[in-house]
Parts: C-alpha cells; structure tokens; sequence
C-alpha cells in the first residue's frame, strides 16, 4: 500500500466519500451544544461578580440586581443586555436557571449526536460490507485467483469492523476539535491574554505528540496487514483439518500462525501503551498549564478574579478537548489502517469490475463459435490459448481432451466469459463475448467443475439453491426428485432420517465423495441449463454411479447443449464430436471412432494407454 499521510483532510475525505454530506450534522450539533454549554459558564461571570459584590456587603440580598454591580466586566454587560433582551430577571435566582437549562440542552444536544452518530456508524458498516460483497460478486477473474480466500475474508469482515472503531474515534476528534474552538474564542473573549496562552499552550502540545501519532499509524498499517496474513493461515489449516491432523502436520504450519498472532500481540501492546501515556499524561499537564497561567495572570499581569476564574473554566474545558484530540487522534490512527486497507480495496474493484455489454441474449439456439482466440492471464507469459477456432451447435455435445495443462479448463473459463480474449472472438448466437450481458448468458450454464461445491445447508437447498418458481402449477419438491433422480442421489437421500432435509455439514463433510458429486451434478440439473459443461463431473464416482450418471447424460443430447472435460475416453464415447488439445492449440477434432481409427494420432494414443 502506498504511503499515506496522516492528514486530517486525508482521512476526512475517505470518510466523506463513503458518508456525503451526513457526517456534517455531526459536527453541527457537537457546535451548538458547546455553544450552550459555554453559554452556561459564562454566565458564571455576572454571579461571581454579583456574590463578591454581596460579600462587600454593597446591597442587600433581598434586592440584588445585576444592574447595581459596579465591578462588571464588558461581557457581563452584554450577558445582562441579552437577559434583558428575553424580559427575564436578572435576579440570582435567574442566572442560576439560566446556567442550569443551558447545560440540560447541551446534554440533550450531545445525546442526539451521540445517537446520530451511532446510526451513522451502522450504515457506514452495512454500506461497506454490502458495497464489498456486491464488488466481489462482480470482480474479474484475473483480480480474484490474484489474491487469497483470507484476503477477502480478512478485508470483508475483520478490516470493516476495525474501520468503523476508526470512523468513531474520527468522529469524536472532530467533536473535540469544533468544543476546543468554542472554548478557547469564549476564553479569548473574557480574558484575551488568557485565551491567547491557552492557545498557544494547545498548538505546542499537538507538536508534541506528533510524533506519538506517526508511531501509532505505522502500528495500524502493520496490524491490518498481518490480520490478513493471520486470516490466509488460519483458513488453510481449516481446511485442510482432516489431511493435517490425520498425518500430523499441523505442527509445520503452527510456528508460522504463532509467528502472526506474537506479531499482533506486540502490535496491540504497543498501541496500548501509547494509548496509556497520553491518556496519563493529560491531566497533570491540564492542571500545571492552568495554574502557571493563572499565577502569570494574576501576579504578573494584575487581572480581575472574576473573569480569570470564568476562563480557568472555559480554559480547562478547552485544554482538556486538545488533549482528548490527542486521544481521539491516536485511537483513529490505531484503526486507520483498516480503513485505508478497505479504501484501497474499493478502488480496486472499481479498476477490476467486470466489464457488462449491453446485450441480452436469449436462449442458445445458433451455438458458440470461437473464432482464433488467443488468451494469456499475462502479456509477459506465453499465450495459454494460441489461436484455436471451433464451433459447438446448440443442442449438441462435445468434449474436450487433451492432457494436463493442453487448456480445457481455460477453454470453458472463455465460454462462461469469466476471461476474455486477448485476440480473436468468443461469439454466443453471433454475438460478441464483449456486447454480452454476463447474466443473461450465465443463467443459461449449468457447470459441474472439478471441484465439488457444496454448502453448509440441507440437501433440499442444496439442489434447488433457494429458487422460487414463477409458476403457482410447479411442485418444487418434484423438481428436485426429478433432478436427484437423474443424478442417482434419490435412493441415498430417501433413505436418511431427515430425507432431503438432511444438513450436509460444510462444503458437504458429512457425505462421501461421490455423494457430494452427485449432489452437485443434481443442482444444475435441476436448474434445466441450456448449456451444461461438465469438467471431470464424474472423476469422484464409483463405476456403478459413473455408469448411470453417464446413462443420464447421454440422454440429455438434443435437449441442451453438453460440454464435456474429461480424461476417462470411455464418457464421452457419444457425443457428437471431441476436440483433442495440447499446450493450448487444437491439434485433432472428429467423433469418437474417426479419432480412435485414425492412426498415429493423438486420441488414439491416449485411448490405447487407457486400455479401450
């Protein structure tokens, strides 16, 4: 990640970009509310001036005003002039109610912004997270098999969260920052020179701790990042539970998962204590400041009491604001790292979105053409798919062959669209890869993939995956029967305790591998595809159920378009034609006995080492 400054205005505008102009009214009523607040001590000057006018025994407490004081500064006048102004007394008993109702606003003030600004934290959370999972549902390919499922889970969960204790702490350090400024001007204005120390005594303190600030950024870059590296370990090893543990390995990657927690630990106890220095040290610098300012104003200067006493006030609210900037400061630099991490990230998936056109296309009823298609996830490695044409009729099968790196799987990355060409075109129903709308064409493709993907739910979702007919006729219940039915998966499920409600475990734990497989073959079949890729589909069954999987297969020629990966030759024996690959070009095409009949070449041969 790039370095970034640890500016104010830097952070403010990550926030603000997430937020609008909602996080002002934050900072709007934290003004007003310590604009009453100083209102309220304020009015503590005409009441110190009226109780030491009392104490000289100038007037009788019975009929005291504020009018008759002869020692009254010129903001006490003003106070006086305002009170008049609202047809109110200017009794005691009056300055009292006034100063107590100030402070009851402020509090009601503060809890709305409390309020609003917990609100506000909440929709920054959901806003985030949803925002994320809706960029990783729409991120390139390339972009994902760049990264780590502990990235993206780290980011998603772990680096929001923290981003949000950030955006808390931002909030409150604006807080401080609007009641200093109160402060400080209404010190300024009943005492100048007091103010003006007061000032000057806050602008040296944030000097101070600068460096304490750039200290606690560099720990928050380095937690986020290790909560990633922590996140990766942690879901590699889970797994991977039943290969570790049943050949005790997970002592070879437990040094490296120690390692990252010891270095989050180090990272938390640094933080901690810089946290506790200035959270230690605000006070005694408070008091110290304020009393070496008030023996200078008072034994150097020659300052009247009252109006020095009201600023002691003003002063301490103000001093102890810049030291909580201070504490709010070093608690979002803390987090700020999360949130860089997860501002990053967005602008990531805005550079690597995929790229939607702009046309729908229907159900497949020309077919697919791949028309000299290269393709490299690199331009700086050699091209995986070199300049390969062929066509794939709708409502036919075939099947791709070839050995182990030949480019089958990247074939069919090209024909979901989740790649695109680097040269030559991909065309659906004569329709550019590049004008598609992806889900118009990915509704459409059913896909089997090597690898089973299966889902912590019942087997009842698992096959129908939450899906609501539009039809009122349409059972669900036999759609599914039906689907399990062609996957050999019926008799299995019909004869558990809970049937098809039955919970699977995670990724499927608690059935075999062929069971899994053929729970997964009966969720796409269930989905009626128009076009069904099948990669290896039947690699994990036994004969039995690879014989009557493939029975089901075969009879779905002529009701969709079939597109078969697999390295058993006895599977594909009748489809409707097979094109053989290697090291990314396509070297043979025909059906199954033009292929195994031709001599020398390359179908034959593999045919022959698998003993058909």
């Amino acid at each position: 990640m790039k370095n970034t400054s640890d500016s104010l205005l830097h952070y403010y505008k990550m926030f603000q970009k997430h937020l609008g102009a909602r996080i002002y009214l934050i900072f709007a009523l934290t003004m007003v509310a310590a604009l009453f607040e100083g209102f309220g001590i304020l009015m503590l000057l005409p009441l110190l001036q009226r109780l030491d006018t009392i104490n000289n025994s100038v007037i009788e407490v019975q009929s005291a005003t504020i009018d008759n004081v002869t020692n009254s500064t010129d903001i006490g006048d003003y106070l006086l002039g305002f009170l008049n102004y609202l047809g109110l007394s200017d009794s005691i008993a009056t300055v009292l109610v006034v100063i107590a109702i100030s402070f009851i606003i402020k509090g009601a003030l503060t809890f709305v912004a409390l309020a609003y600004n917990a609100n506000l934290t909440g929709q920054l959370l959901r806003e985030l997270k949803s925002d994320l999972f809706t960029y990783y549902s729409q991120m390139q390919y390339g972009y994902y098999v760049s990264k780590d499922t502990g990235y993206f889970i780290n980011v998603i969960n772990e680096q929001v969260s923290r981003s949000m204790q950030s955006f808390s702490s931002f909030t409150q350090l604006g807080a401080h920052i609007v009641n200093t400024a109160v402060y400080l001007i209404l010190a300024f204005l009943v005492a100048w020179r007091f103010g003006l120390m007061a000032v000057c005594a806050g602008i040296i303190l944030l000097l101070i701790f600068r460096r304490l600030s750039a200290y606690v950024l560099s720990l928050s870059r380095l937690t986020a990042k290790e909560n990633g590296h922590l996140s990766k370990l942690l879901i590699q090893t889970l797994q991977a539970f039943k290969y570790l543990t049943s050949t005790h390995q997970t002592p070879t990657l437990e040094k490296n998962v120690m390692t990252s927690i010891g270095n989050l630990t180090d990272y938390q106890v640094r933080s901690g204590i810089s946290a506790g220095l200035t959270q230690s040290v605000r006070e005694p610098i408070a008091v110290t400041l304020i009393m070496s300012i008030l023996m200078l104003q008072i034994f150097f200067l020659g300052q009247s009491i009252e109006p020095i006493l009201v600023s002691i006030v003003l002063f301490h609210r103000g001093l102890n604001s810049i030291l909580a900037i201070q504490g709010a400061r070093q608690t979002m630099l803390e987090y700020v790292g999360s949130m860089e991490l997860v501002h990053e990230e967005i602008r990531m998936q805005y550079q690597y979105k995929e790229k939607d056109g702009p046309i729908k296309v229907g159900s497949l009823t020309q077919g697919i053409v791949f028309d000299n298609v290269y393709f490299s996830y690199n331009s700086k490695h050699n091209d995986i798919i070199q300049g390969i044409s062929l066509k794939i009729p709708a409502k036919t099968s075939i099947a791709l062959v070839g050995g182990s790196g030949a480019g089958k799987s990247t074939l069919v990355d090209l024909l979901t669209l989740m790649i695109k060409p680097r040269q030559g075109e991909v065309l659906i129903d004569s329709v550019s890869s590049e004008d598609i709308e992806l889900e118009s064409w990915r509704r459409q493709i059913g896909y089997v993939s090597q690898e089973t993907i299966i889902f912590d739910d019942s087997i009842f979702n698992n096959i129908c995956m939450g899906f609501e007919s539009q039809d009122k006729g349409e059972n669900l219940s036999d759609r599914i029967k039906k689907a399990a039915q062609q996957a050999n998966i019926s008799d299995y499920i019909e004869s558990l305790p809970d049937g098809y409600q039955t919970l699977v475990g995670d990724r499927g734990i608690r059935l075999s591998g062929g069971q899994r497989q053929r729970l997964f073959i009966a969720r796409e079949l269930f989905r009626e595809p128009k076009l069904l890729i099948l990669d290896e589909a039947t690699s994990a069954l036994d004969s039995e159920s690879e014989r009557s999987i493939q029975e089901s297969i075969d009879k779905l020629n002529g009701t969709m378009t079939v597109v078969i990966i697999a390295h058993r030759l006895s599977t594909i024996r009748n489809v409707d034609r097979i094109y053989v690959l290697d090291s990314g070009r396509l070297i043979e095409q025909g059906t199954y006995q033009q292929l195994r009949n031709k001599k020398d070449s390359k179908f034959s041969s593999l045919i022959a080492m698998q003993e058909l």
